[in-house]
């Protein structure tokens, strides 16, 4: 039976892009599904695009969501080392081999005379390629160059006639006639190799048995074959997985909104519902089922299962999904959730607040967020509001003013506000007794305490602000309004 290895292998050139994340995670259900392995490979060849947290944010992509590699740069592993950087002499003994194959060759072309021949082919209207030059050259003329010491890349002999196939286990078979394959370079003149060389030798080398990559890379697949070929190397199984995009049918980006995983972890995401909306990119169980558990999605995933068509990434259903796994917590993992976000806010909150807080807001946050947009009056010493905003629809300032006293006489008498049931029914009496409806009366108190005209349920909120503070903000609401009062100048 074939060992199943996986490999997921992100360049750290900032967070991952949720498309990558995806393939991941793919590759993770895949090989726990078969109890194969999940191996994290650093390809960082390319060290004028890295940057400076750029494998933190790899790992810290892949810790958020419990995507735990069984071999990689951190853990090592049988295989290492796993950044490419660490790697070279390999790839310089591989490229040596397919030179003397004859599947590759030296070549000397400077940037300049590239250029130049790029806008030559771009002038005739010809697609840009190597035109190879230096594939050609005489055992003279290569001596030549050598005793010069001139700069050489390796380029990649592709035959100039039949075609290239590769299986793929998503698309089926993709073939390219070989005349429309780039002689691409796999190694540069500063020993590095480019991503076609180190690919296949690292995965090789690596044993991987399935390789799951976006499918905007279907046009490489060619140079990766001929260089499996050349080698004798047998080809992994692979699958372009299908790409996501935004509404607007065009590859998820920036202008889209966030699209790397920590920003959404950033902004309020829980992991469970991250996990939950990614596998649904492009993969599904059936035609109905949305809702899986980590343990679900290991027991059902299985390649044939994923789709072929883009995926389209809708930030509605992924606040829907979140809303839901928010209200599946219990109070205290909701709090323990909820408190980098007020420590990120620089709101002192504490466990047991949060934690009394967590019922009142579970049925209305859809992201960890907004918990501090919905609760942050209970953290300060007051509030800032329009003083406008006390005074609710049908009300004038002297109606305002009144509903305030009431509330205030009422709460005056609660030692402490902990039977919210009997509160809320003395604050409405009190209502009834003005002859206001109970939505303009509670609004003015919600102003008046919380500094919002929506927040959490107000009886609720006044015990866990308290008695002091609460006491304190309905005087001053008082003031607010008895300034007001004078000649009505200020209604709803």
């Amino acid at each position: 039976m074939l060992d199943i290895r996986v490999r997921f292998a992100p360049s750290p050139t900032g967070a991952p892009h949720v498309g990558n994340i995806r393939t991941a995670l793919f590759d993770y259900l895949w090989a726990r599904h078969t109890g194969g392995k999940f191996i994290l490979r650093i390809e960082d060849t390319d060290q004028a695009r890295e940057v400076e947290n750029g494998l933190e944010l790899i790992l810290e992509s892949l810790r958020y969501l419990g995507l735990q590699w069984d071999e990689g740069p951190d853990v090592g592993g049988a295989y290492g080392p796993y950044r490419q950087s660490e790697r070279l002499p390999l790839y310089a003994e591989h490229a040596q081999q397919l030179i003397a194959k004859g599947a590759a060759y030296y070549c000397y072309c400077t940037p300049e005379r590239l250029e130049q021949m790029r806008e030559a082919q771009h002038a005739r209207g010809e697609s840009t390629r190597y035109d190879y030059r230096c594939r050609y050259l005489s055992p003279e003329e290569r001596a030549a160059h050598e005793r010069a010491g001139d700069p050489k890349v390796v380029r990649l002999a592709v035959p100039r006639e039949g075609k290239t196939t590769l299986r793929d286990f998503i698309h089926g078979d993709l073939t390219i006639a070989n005349e429309n394959v780039d002689d691409q370079v796999l190694l540069k003149s500063d020993s590095f190799p480019t991503y076609h060389l180190a690919v296949v030798v690292d995965d090789h080398l690596m044993k991987i048995s399935h390789v799951m990559r976006g499918d905007d890379w279907v046009p490489s697949f060619p140079k990766h074959v001929l260089v499996y070929q050349a080698f004798g190397w047998e080809i992994p199984l692979h699958g372009h997985v299908p790409m996501v995009t935004g509404a607007d049918k065009k590859k998820l980006g920036k202008r889209h909104g966030s699209t790397s995983v920590t920003q959404f972890r950033d902004d309020g995401y829980l992991p469970e519902a991250m996990l939950n909306f990614l596998v649904r990119l492009g993969w599904s169980y059936d035609d109905k089922t949305e809702l899986f558990t980590r343990e679900q999605l290991i027991e059902y995933f299985t390649l044939d299962k994923i789709e072929h068509a883009p995926a389209i990434f809708d930030y509605g259903k992924l606040d829907w999904l979140n809303g839901y796994y928010i209200r599946q917590l219990s109070d205290d993992d909701l709090a323990a959730r909820m408190l980098p976000f007020f420590e990120r806010a620089r709101l002192k909150a504490d466990r047991a607040t949060l934690r009394a807080l967590a019922p009142l807001l579970k049925e209305r946050i859809k992201k960890l967020t907004e918990a501090v947009a919905w609760s942050d009056f209970l953290f300060v010493d007051d509030v800032e509001y329009d003083p406008r905003s006390l005074i609710g629809k049908g009300m004038d300032a002297a109606s305002a003013l009144a509903a305030l006293r009431a509330a205030q006489h009422v709460l005056e008498k609660y030692p402490a506000f902990d039977d919210e049931q009997k509160i809320e029914a003395e604050l409405r009496a009190a209502s009834d007794q003005l002859g206001l409806k109970p939505a303009p009366f509670f609004g003015t108190l919600r102003v008046a305490v919380t500094g919002k005209t929506v927040s959490p349920p107000l009886a609720g909120s006044l015990g866990l602000l308290g008695r002091e503070k609460t006491l304190r903000r309905i005087a001053r609401a008082v003031m607010v309004l008895e300034s007001k009062q004078s000649g009505d100048r200020v209604t709803g």
